[in-house]
């Protein structure tokens, strides 16, 4: 959306906006044109900035949040400016020092580690630290994938301690809407309490008994003469299984049922293949998420803002995630960078 929507604004609008919301975020107010066009690098009228902010907020970009003259952006404005006008550079040097030093002052033991760095980030930023994940290998008692385009999914696992964490990951081709509510219907009703490693071999047991079950079946139908696969089964997952002389099949009740289990076997093994993908998406996925807003399925309070960063070892091993929380006219540019050094910061201390 984000990306479609700057490519609909030119130079001078795109300006504009990230005046407006680095006003916005300073001083919490709306922003009128007069103070837009005091700050404009070119000589441009209020009357001109006036007619561009309007343009903006017929892309709901920004909106006047009352009877007022100035305006605010909305969520979908801050996700632009965030994602496609925010410069984001290093943290300050003073803050790395602060972090590194925090981190290194809490010893080795992973929990230590992660309250010291979100107990800094919480004092650093003056908004609420956060830790949103704890290790992979902690059962899980929930585990939801919502759909946030064609290609990026979040996934939010509730673990059985309590904690959450949530994860962006990019989703391999045919992995639908609905084959995502599926997965985490079945992994949150079928295989809670378990880890992630514990659902990923109930998975592959059962991928296996299906895949003995189908062989059975389909070897029998086959040599029934009442179907035919097309291609290799055994190396084609695309391979089908074609049915001939479908007349004489209301004579056989059991060559039904064997073709309506087949049927429902080849969709138990195609779901259960996407589960493990999505699993291993949900382990590998990396960098920092950003949540902006109602307009998120994991946060629907509007006026809040999460930057979240997942923590790994040397080794790449997940070993947590975290961030801050607060309100959306929060310092992005310097509270991304911060973030992420820091969780880089102590990947490192516990590698």
């Amino acid at each position: 959306m984000a990306g479609h929507v700057i490519q609909e604004l030119d130079s001078r609008s795109r300006k504009i906006l990230s005046i407006l919301v680095d006003e916005f975020v300073r001083t919490g107010e709306p922003v009128g044109s007069r103070s837009i066009a005091a700050k404009f690098p070119s000589t441009l009228s209020a009357t001109s900035v006036r007619n561009i902010m309007s343009d903006l907020e017929d892309a709901g970009l920004i909106a006047a949040p009352h009877t007022s003259a100035g305006r605010q952006p909305t969520d979908l404005g801050l996700r632009l400016f965030v994602e496609a006008l925010l410069e984001v550079g290093d943290p300050s040097g003073d803050d790395r020092a602060a972090i590194v030093a925090a981190c290194q002052e809490a010893g080795r033991n992973h929990e230590e580690v992660l309250e010291a760095a979100t107990n800094l980030l919480s004092d650093l930023t003056r908004h609420a630290g956060v830790v949103v994940a704890p290790k992979m290998d902690t059962p899980y008692r929930h585990i939801e994938f919502v759909s946030l385009s064609a290609d990026r999914a979040l996934v939010i696992v509730v673990h059985e301690n309590g904690m959450v964490e949530n994860r962006i990951i990019q989703l391999p081709s045919g992995v639908t809407p609905s084959t995502l509510m599926r997965a985490g219907n079945y992994l949150s009703a079928r295989l809670a309490g378990r880890t992630f490693a514990e659902a990923v071999d109930e998975i592959t047991r059962e991928l296996n008994l299906h895949e003995a079950e189908l062989d059975t079946l389909s070897r029998r139908v086959v040599e029934a003469g009442i179907a035919t696969w097309t291609g290799d089964r055994a190396d084609d997952d695309r391979a089908m299984l074609i049915v001939r002389g479908q007349a004489n099949l209301l004579d056989d009740i059991k060559a039904m049922d064997d073709l309506e289990r087949i049927r429902d076997l080849l969709d138990k093994l195609d779901q259960a293949r996407h589960m493990m993908q999505l699993i291993d998406l949900t382990q590998d996925a990396d960098g920092v998420s950003i949540f902006i807003g109602a307009d998120n399925d994991l946060f629907r309070l509007s006026g809040c803002a999460t930057i979240v960063a997942p923590v790994t070892d040397e080794s790449r091993r997940f070993i947590g995630t975290l961030g801050v929380i607060g309100p959306t006219r929060m310092n992005y540019a310097r509270i991304i960078p911060m973030v992420d050094y820091t969780a880089r910061v102590v990947g490192r201390l516990l590698s």
